[in-house]
């Protein structure tokens, strides 16, 4: 009798356990097979899902000597790499034969697509047809590749544009036009850009479209006479010539008249101005109108400081973005955004083009546009 009433107790324990598990949540484990992916599982696929996975980029900058080629570079980098390409970045300092190398060991990588700024812009015809036999598209990055026909879009400001705007600041903050009225005249000279960069000669034609009526009645005076590209243009964006120059002419042709108007398209020669000026005694009583381009920290300091007058601001992250999804597009076998399809003539064939809008900057709309933009910060202008 005690065994049977033991048995019945524990025939009921038993019921009472299954009961008691019914009423349990069910379990958060997935089942055997199923498994939920770790953290760094659904990084790995969201990774691999993105537009740039498996691919590279070879990215070719001409020098790290100015500040916006070292901008440029890293901005495209970062944002490549956000949308998951390898990229492979690399500057040949000026060096003509060093970017040949780079860009040939770019496309012995076999790179998905390459972005090439040249340093001389019709020397690298040969590595680019190597490009083109091996099905690398390449888009040309701020100045256009001439003579080729491998090369599939253009992202630049409009650089015709810079020149425009350079010469309306000069015509407005001299008032060329009461000085036209009046019979009165301003000294000017001319500081052009590197004579193998393409984006140097249609600056000067956006220069002269503006000012050239003012040489001709003599409101401008170029004491020189040097008013051509081929006269004023500098190898290499060399500061170090322009500085030689303004040293120069101011010893010769301006020993016993002010230079009123310093018309340099780049913010390194107005560096080397500057230095000449100093050199020479002048001081801000006859300080001349310096103008500038690409709004690098030095040259806004520059303004700030009353030693430069202008700089034509080029956000070089709008820039970047422009290039990288032009770069995405083709890579992914989609077509990019362009906004010019008739202006850049390489000499072979009409490029393709996105052109970025240029902006003048000077000492009265610095801190809208470059620090309240996010260009560069106060603490930065002020070190």
């Amino acid at each position: 009798m005690k065994k049977l009433l033991a048995f019945a107790l524990a025939l009921s324990m038993v019921f009472a356990l299954v009961a008691c598990g019914s009423s349990a949540p069910a379990s958060t484990e997935a089942p055997a097979g199923t498994e939920a992916p770790a953290a760094g599982e659904t990084a790995a696929a969201a990774a691999a899902d993105a537009p740039g996975a498996g691919k590279t980029v070879g990215i070719a900058m001409p020098t790290q000597s100015s500040e916006r080629w070292i901008n440029d570079g890293a901005n495209m980098k970062k944002q490549l790499e956000d949308l998951g390409y390898e990229v492979v970045l690399q500057y040949a300092e000026d060096d003509v034969q060093m970017q040949v190398s780079q860009v040939e060991n770019m496309i012995g990588q076999m790179v998905d697509c390459l972005v090439i700024a040249a340093i001389d812009s019709g020397a690298l015809t040969a590595v680019e047809a190597q490009a083109k036999a091996a099905g690398i598209p390449i888009i040309a990055y701020d100045r256009l590749l001439m003579d080729t026909d491998a090369v599939s879009y253009y992202a630049s400001f409009d650089n015709k544009g810079v020149g425009t705007a350079i010469a309306e600041y000069i015509v407005e903050a001299k008032d060329l036009e009461a000085a036209r009225e009046a019979g009165e005249s301003y000294t000017i000279e001319f500081f052009m850009g590197s004579p193998d960069d393409n984006n140097a000669v249609l600056l000067h034609q956006g220069i002269m479209e503006v000012l050239q009526p003012y040489l001709d009645d003599g409101t401008l005076v170029c004491k020189t006479g040097r008013t051509s590209f081929e006269d004023t243009c500098i190898l290499r964006w060399s500061q170090e010539t322009a500085q030689q120059w303004a040293e120069n002419y101011l010893s010769g042709f301006y020993a016993d008249e002010d230079l009123d108007i310093a018309c340099s398209a780049f913010d390194g020669f107005a560096y080397g101005i500057r230095s000449a000026l100093e050199a020479a005694g002048y001081t801000e009583e006859n300080w001349p109108l310096i103008t500038g381009q690409d709004a690098e920290l030095m040259a806004v300091k520059n303004i700030i400081a009353g030693k430069q007058t202008m700089s034509i601001y080029k956000d070089t992250r709008l820039l970047a973005e422009k290039c990288v999804t032009m770069v995405n597009a083709v890579v992914n076998g989609t077509e990019p955004e362009i906004n010019d399809t008739t202006t850049y003539d390489n000499n072979v064939l009409v490029v393709p083009s996105y052109l970025c809008t240029p902006v003048a900057v000077d000492a009265s709309n610095y801190q809208e546009i470059i620090v309240d933009g996010g260009y560069y910060t106060a603490e930065q202008l002020a070190g």
